[in-house]
């Protein structure tokens, strides 16, 4: 089956039209018409090659990992979806499914490695897996979520990544009501984390280093946003939070935050700066606090996710682009100027 796609064929050319095959439905496969695919800034940083020590790129790359669609066809063996219904797929497409960490329902933790939507490994059709920035996608049910038809769909695809790498540090350090949370950056990342924390009952702080923010911050349910740079307001936090999430992807002193959290806190960063960052031993060490990091979720607590957000009419702040201003929102994705996530109406593949 062709499928119609946009794809990076260097690390320096701009995304392009291009033409790809996905398999035919397996037994236990879901074939999706994809109706929209957000950008996240793994797209921009994997097209460019920008993690080729860590995860080099295959060139030509389809990125796109938050993808929400229509069925059109399921394999004979499939229980939980119909033609008709509406799914979405998120980071991953397959992962061992054997080792201890799958069997946890953690398949993000994959022992063999999860394969994932785009510039995997594909151990079915062999070469490297293809995202969502294409009309159609074909993916085992295993890995296959539901979404409601009630629901905004454009604004449920940032869920698929941005939403479940900030529920799942929040759920897995069981944030909830009492609690004082912070949330460091507001972007892509950092507003999901903000209405999550506010959802979960904790007193929410926003910390950013706009001042021009701060309106914006309360709006998606801070109950404080302390503009960081101000050494003052920072004092006035000091030992007092529970938990704070970082959200922040480039070099920003880390230390700043520990400083915050009192005895047994955690700060869990989300965020992936290029370089290491130095961290102070007495910052850990007194009074006892915790650094952690955290990546997506599994299957099981990405449905989980979905489901709380239908419930609590949670989405994310989106705006919406076809796919020929791809290359012009990477540009706008570089200079933070997107509140808080581009979403490509696929429909644009076909015009």
């Amino acid at each position: 089956m062709t499928a119609k796609a946009y794809a990076a064929h260097t690390a320096e050319s701009p995304l392009a039209p291009y033409s790809l095959k996905r398999r035919e439905p397996l037994p236990s496969d879901v074939q999706i018409d994809i109706l929209y695919c957000g950008v996240c800034h793994s797209d921009l940083h994997q097209a460019r090659n920008e993690w080729k020590e860590a995860v080099p790129t295959v060139y030509p790359c389809v990125p796109g990992h938050e993808i929400v669609g229509r069925v059109s066809k399921v394999g004979k063996d499939v229980k939980k979806f119909k033609a008709g219904d509406y799914a979405a797929v998120g980071c991953m497409v397959d992962s061992c499914r054997t080792c201890p960490n799958c069997a946890r329902g953690l398949e993000q933790f994959c022992q063999s490695f999860p394969t994932f939507t785009y510039n995997g490994a594909d151990k079915i059709s062999g070469g490297v897996t293809y995202g969502g920035y294409s009309d159609s996608i074909v993916v085992d049910e295993a890995f296959t979520l539901k979404v409601s038809d009630k629901v905004n769909l454009a604004a449920t695809a940032p869920l698929l990544c941005a939403g479940i790498t900030t529920y799942s540090p929040m759920r897995h350090w069981k944030v909830g009501p009492g609690q004082k949370v912070g949330v460091v950056g507001l972007g892509g990342l950092g507003h999901m984390g903000v209405k999550f924390a506010r959802a979960f009952g904790a007193h929410v702080v926003l910390f950013t280093t706009s001042p021009e923010k701060i309106e914006d911050g309360k709006r998606l349910g801070a109950h404080e946003v302390v503009v960081s740079k101000n050494p003052d307001e920072m004092a006035k936090h000091a030992t007092s939070f529970d938990f704070i999430l970082d959200c922040v992807s480039a070099n920003h002193d880390i230390n700043a935050y520990l400083s915050l959290l009192k005895l047994d806190g955690t700060l869990t960063l989300v965020g992936a700066p290029e370089k290491p960052l130095p961290v102070a031993a007495f910052n850990l060490l007194l009074p006892r606090r915790q650094f952690a990091g955290s990546a997506i979720g599994g299957i099981a607590e990405t449905q989980e996710m979905l489901d709380f957000c239908e419930k609590h009419n949670i989405t994310s702040d989106i705006e919406m682009i076809p796919i020929q201003k791809i290359n012009e929102a990477y540009d706008r994705l570089l200079k933070s100027d997107v509140k808080y996530r581009f979403v490509i109406d696929m429909a644009s593949l076909k015009a």
